[in-house]
Formats: structure tokens, C-alpha cells, sequence
């Protein structure tokens, strides 16, 4: 579904009647919507929500609900002609005065980031594996050693020994040898350190991260001019989250939740500014967005948008601005 909410959007949970929709959300900043006039928190029934309606005079129900205790930005008020005031909380979206409370912008806090710090067990083991190195190194040396040893002639006293600079040539072929055992004990030691890999005939060849995005902004851009249907999943009709599930299994091979508020979970966090085709973009909370969309370049998008535009490309504006950006790939 997509309701254009200001920019924080359904920060509150929405119930759709004879269908279910995000019960329990954080809200979003209200700072984040630059033309907002106020901020309201829902003062209703525990547990229950206020009705939102499509004008503030004869308007009528649509389905949603704007759940105690949750916060909205207010971009106009209205009186209707009951004298009644309302509130707009969207592009066509209006709640009555009267369920709710003014509340002042919450200050973000503050936070310092923590330090990294290498994990303890992960130092032991670190420690741990190079004493042991260190250890069957040594010990090979030393029987290398031995073995040179061993299989030099013994020099009785009364023996002349050959004082000359110059090694013979048996001497030389034994001290080659000991060096060669050294060299093949440390081998063996290392082979055995290290995991084998596969032979490069039986390595599954890779596709480039930078293929998998073309391929998923081609197939986005195919979807459009397909109907909206609410819980459709392709490849003939999408809701929202059911478009981008099938993209990105299909492009790329990715297997996406199917969910909105399980997709904006994957991937990770991009500035709005650093967009790249591929990316995905959200809209309401940004733990629990009601709306996703696939960003395709040049500040254009495809969603599925409302059964009266079906799966559509659209231009990002300042008006109706995403929340929140992953980046899956």
C-alpha cells in the first residue's frame, strides 16, 4: 500500500480492516519533515486507535487507524462544520484534534561511539596458535639438528682433521640434506595449518555485484504498467514488498522476507545523498516502514504503488521523501 504521510509517515501502527499491518513501531524524528507545523501523540482508547479519514468534511473512513500513544507531524489544521478542529497528517489523511495531545520535538541524544575492542577469547586463541607455531618450528629445527649430528664421523684423538676452508663434497651433500628436512617439516606443518581449497574446476563461478544490480534495476523497470494487488507477489500482479521480493530473488538470486518490516532489516544503512541503482528505499517508521520501493537512478524509483497506479516509476520529491535507504548488494 502507499499513502503519502509526511515523511515520518504511519510512524504509528496502521490496521487495515479485514487485514493486518504493523502493530508495535518506534516513531520517526519529526525533524525529519522540514514543513511540518506541529507534533501530536494519539490520545485515545489503550491498545485501540483513531480513525483517519480522507477529508475533514463528509471525508470518509479509510481503513486505517492511528494507534494510542503513537506520534504524528502535522503539516495544516482545519475546522469542519460542526466546528470540529482536525489535523492533516498526510497528502489526503486527516485525524480529529481532539484524540490528541501537543508534544515538543524530541532532541536525539547524544552518543559516544564505543571503542573496539578485539574479543578476549579471540586474543587467547590468537596467542594460543602462534606459541604452538612457534613450538612444532623449534622442534622441528632441533630434530633436524639431531639428525645432522648423527651422521657426522666421529673424530678419534689421534685423527688428523682437515682443517681446509673448503667443505667436501660429502660434507656439503649432508648439510644439504639436514636443510631439506627442515624445509619439509615446515611444509608439512604449514599444509596442515591451512584448509584446502578447491580445485579452480570446481570453484562455482561468481557474478559481479555491479551485473546483479543492472540486472535487478532491468527487471524492476520491466514490472511497470502491472496491477496493484494487495498481497500479490508476481510475476503477473505485486504489492509493495511482494515486487522487490521478486526483483531481487530473480536478478540476483537474493531471497528477500516478504515483508516491509522484515526487509528493511536486511541489508545495511545508506545516506539518502549516496543513493545507488539497486538500493532500497523506505517510507513511515524505520523499524516498521509501511511502504518500499527499488531506487533506479537519477532520482527515480519503481514500486507498487496503489491499485489506481499499479507498479510505477516515479521521480523522488521533497514532498512525498523516503525515510530511511538500504543497501542490500
Amino acid at each position: 500500500m502507499s499513502h503519502n504521510f509526511f515523511k515520518i509517515g504511519a510512524a504509528a501502527a496502521l490496521t487495515v480492516t479485514g487485514l493486518s499491518a504493523a502493530t508495535s513501531v518506534k516513531t520517526v524524528s519529526a525533524s525529519s519533515f522540514k514543513m511540518a507545523i506541529k507534533r501530536v501523540r494519539i490520545k485515545y482508547l489503550p491498545g485501540q486507535g483513531v480513525r483517519i479519514w480522507t477529508n475533514y468534511n463528509n471525508g470518509q473512513f479509510m481503513g486505517f487507524r492511528a494507534k494510542d500513544g503513537t506520534e504524528w507531524n502535522i503539516a495544516q489544521t482545519a475546522i469542519d462544520k460542526s466546528g470540529n478542529l482536525w489535523y492533516k497528517v498526510g497528502t489526503r489523511e486527516w485525524i480529529e484534534a481532539r484524540y490528541t495531545e501537543d508534544i515538543e520535538n524530541p532532541k536525539p541524544a547524544k552518543t559516544k561511539k564505543p571503542k573496539k575492542t578485539k574479543n578476549p577469547v579471540i586474543q587467547i586463541l590468537d596467542k594460543t596458535a602462534k606459541n604452538v607455531a612457534a613450538k612444532k618450528k623449534k622442534t622441528a629445527e632441533k630434530k633436524a639438528d639431531d639428525q645432522a649430528q648423527a651422521q657426522k664421523p666421529e673424530v678419534k684423538k689421534n685423527d688428523k682433521v682437515d682443517t681446509s676452508t673448503k667443505p667436501t663434497v660429502k660434507k656439503a651433500n649432508k648439510i644439504k640434506k639436514a636443510k631439506n628436512i627442515v624445509t619439509n617439516t615446515l611444509n608439512k606443518l604449514n599444509k596442515a595449518s591451512t584448509p584446502a581449497q578447491k580445485p579452480a574446476s570446481q570453484q562455482a563461478p561468481s557474478v559481479s555485484t555491479a551485473t546483479k544490480l543492472s540486472a535487478i534495476v532491468s527487471l524492476a523497470k520491466q514490472q511497470v504498467g502491472k496491477p496493484y494487488i494487495w498481497g500479490g507477489v508476481g510475476p503477473d500482479n505485486y504489492d509493495c514488498s511482494g515486487l522487490v521480493q521478486y526483483v531481487y530473488g530473480h536478478a540476483a538470486g537474493v531471497n528477500m522476507p516478504r515483508v516491509t518490516a522484515d526487509q528493511v532489516r536486511v541489508g545495511q544503512t545508506v545516506p539518502m545523498d549516496q543513493l545507488k541503482p539497486g538500493d532500497l528505499i523506505y517510507w513511515g517508521s524505520t523499524t516498521s516502514p509501511y511502504h518500499v520501493a527499488i531506487y533506479v537512478g537519477n532520482d527515480q524509483y519503481v514500486s507498487a504503488a496503489t491499485p489506481d497506479q499499479g507498479v510505477a516509476l516515479q521521480k523522488l520529491t521533497t514532498y512525498y521523501y523516503p525515510t530511511i535507504a538500504k543497501r542490500v548488494l
